[in-house]
C-alpha cells in the first residue's frame, strides 16, 4: 500500500513556548511529539518494550465535533537500512501506522493524544507525527497531509519503555497516585472510625480490625464488579479498574458478618464507619483525577479542567473532583448525625449515607465519559435511592 507523503527528516515544529502549559502537566511540550520516557535505565532491557508517543494539538474553536487522524513513522536508531542502504531492516525496527481521535469537542483546548507502539525493539527511536485526511478518489496515496497552525507536523527521538508502564502513562498522569490516595484515604477513615467508636462506647481495638479486613475483601469485590460490568474489556486481575459500588457491596457485607462474630453492636459499627468511609472516598477520588480513570467527557465550558484518561489529554468536566465533593459533603453530614442524632448507633446513618451517595453518584454518570451499559438500571437505581434516603431520614429525624 502506498505510503503518504512523509519527509524522513521532518523537523519538529515548536509548540509555541509564550502558552501556558495545562495544570497536570509537568513540563510544557516544546515539540508536538513527545516519547513516554521514565527516566528507569534499570528497566532499558527488560522484556514486554513498548513505545508512547503522544501527539499535542489544539481544537478547533467553534464548529461541530469532528475526527482527527495522525500518521506516525518510526525507526530504531542505528537499526540496518536507517541510512537507506540496501540492507532490509530487521523485523520490530520501524512501524507505519495511523491513529484517529473521534468526537473531538471545538473550543476544548490544547488536545494530548497518546498512542502506545508494541511489539518493538528496545532502544532509542525516531518518531516522525503528520496530520493527515483521507485522500480523494483516484489519488496514489490513501492519505494526505493535513496544513493548518493548529494541527502541527512534528518529529522526536525516545526510548522503548517497560510496556505495563507505557500503558499507563501519559501527560497529566501520574504513575502511583491512585494507590496512595486510596491508601491515605483509608487512612482518614479508620482513625476517624477510631474516634467515632469511642462516641459510642465500641470496645478495644476490635472494630478497626475488622474494618481493615473488610477493605481488603472489598478491593477484591471492586474488581470482580469491574470485570463483571465491563464485559468487553480483558478480564483480567492485572489490569486496572476497579469499582466502588463492590468496594462498598462488599465492605459494609464483611462488616455486617464480622460484627457478629466479634460480638459488636452492630448499628453502632456501622453508623461509626460511614463518616470515614465517604471522607475517604473524597481522598480516594483524587486520586482518579491525578491516575487517569473515572474521567469527565471533553468540554469547552471554562469551568472545565484539562486532565486524561491515559489516552486523551484534554478539557473534561471534572467529575472525580465533584465526586469528592459530594462525598466530603455526605461524610460531614453523616458526622453530624453521629454527634447529635439521639438515634446514631442504630445503622441508620450509614443507610442514609450510602442512599445519599448512590444517589449523587447516579446524577453524575451522565457526565462521565464512558456511557453506562444498562438501558434502566440507572433509573432504578435513583428511585430506590432516594426512597431509602427518604426513609432513613424521616426515621433519624422524627424517631
Amino acid at each position: 500500500m502506498a505510503r503518504p507523503r512523509v519527509a524522513e527528516e521532518a523537523p519538529a515544529a515548536l509548540v509555541d513556548p509564550s502558552a501556558a502549559p495545562p495544570r497536570l502537566v509537568r513540563h510544557a511540550p516544546r515539540s508536538p511529539v513527545v516519547i513516554t520516557d521514565l527516566s528507569c535505565s534499570a528497566l532499558d532491557d527488560a522484556d514486554q518494550q513498548s513505545l508512547g508517543v503522544t501527539y499535542w494539538f489544539d481544537a478547533e474553536p467553534v464548529g461541530d465535533p469532528y475526527d482527527m487522524t495522525v500518521h506516525l513513522r518510526g525507526h530504531l536508531k542505528g537499526s540496518p537500512g536507517e541510512d537507506g542502504g540496501s540492507a532490509r531492516p530487521v523485523e520490530g525496527t520501524e512501524f507505519d501506522q495511523t491513529s484517529t481521535l473521534e468526537n473531538i469537542v471545538p473550543g476544548s483546548g490544547r488536545i494530548a493524544f497518546t498512542t502506545r507502539i508494541s511489539e518493538v525493539a528496545a532502544g532509542e527511536w525516531e518518531v516522525v507525527a503528520t496530520p493527515v485526511r483521507p485522500a480523494p478518489p483516484g489519488s496514489p496515496a490513501p492519505w494526505v497531509e493535513v496544513h493548518s497552525p493548529r494541527l502541527p507536523r512534528g518529529a522526536a527521538s525516545g526510548r522503548t519503555a517497560l510496556a505495563p508502564l507505557v500503558r499507563n502513562l501519559a501527560p497529566g498522569v501520574r504513575l502511583g497516585a491512585w494507590p496512595t490516595l486510596v491508601g491515605m484515604g483509608f487512612v482518614v477513615a479508620l482513625v476517624l472510625q477510631t474516634l467515632l467508636a469511642r462516641q459510642l462506647d465500641l470496645p478495644g481495638l476490635r472494630l478497626p480490625f475488622l474494618t481493615a479486613v473488610a477493605s481488603a475483601l472489598g478491593l477484591v469485590g471492586a474488581k470482580v464488579y469491574y470485570v463483571l460490568t465491563h464485559p468487553r474489556e480483558p478480564r483480567s486481575f492485572v489490569t486496572p479498574g476497579m469499582s466502588v459500588q463492590g468496594f462498598v457491596i462488599v465492605t459494609v457485607g464483611a462488616l455486617v458478618s464480622g460484627s457478629f462474630l466479634l460480638d459488636l453492636p452492630l448499628g453502632a459499627a456501622l453508623d461509626v464507619t460511614a463518616p470515614g468511609l465517604l471522607f475517604g472516598m473524597a481522598v480516594g477520588r483524587l486520586g482518579c483525577l491525578f491516575g487517569g480513570c473515572c474521567v469527565g467527557r471533553p468540554t469547552s465550558s471554562r469551568w472545565g479542567v484539562w486532565s486524561s484518561d491515559r489516552r486523551v489529554g484534554v478539557r473534561r468536566i471534572p467529575v472525580q473532583l465533584i465526586e469528592s465533593g459530594l462525598s466530603a459533603t455526605v461524610g460531614a453530614l453523616a458526622l453530624l448525625a453521629v454527634l447529635l442524632a439521639p438515634t446514631a448507633g442504630t445503622g441508620l446513618v450509614l443507610v442514609g449515607t450510602l442512599a445519599a451517595y448512590v444517589l449523587g453518584r447516579q446524577v453524575l454518570f451522565p457526565l462521565r465519559s464512558i456511557p453506562r451499559a444498562t438501558a434502566h438500571g440507572r433509573a432504578i437505581t435513583v428511585v430506590v435511592a432516594a426512597l431509602v434516603l427518604a426513609a432513613s431520614l424521616g426515621a433519624l429525624l422524627l424517631r
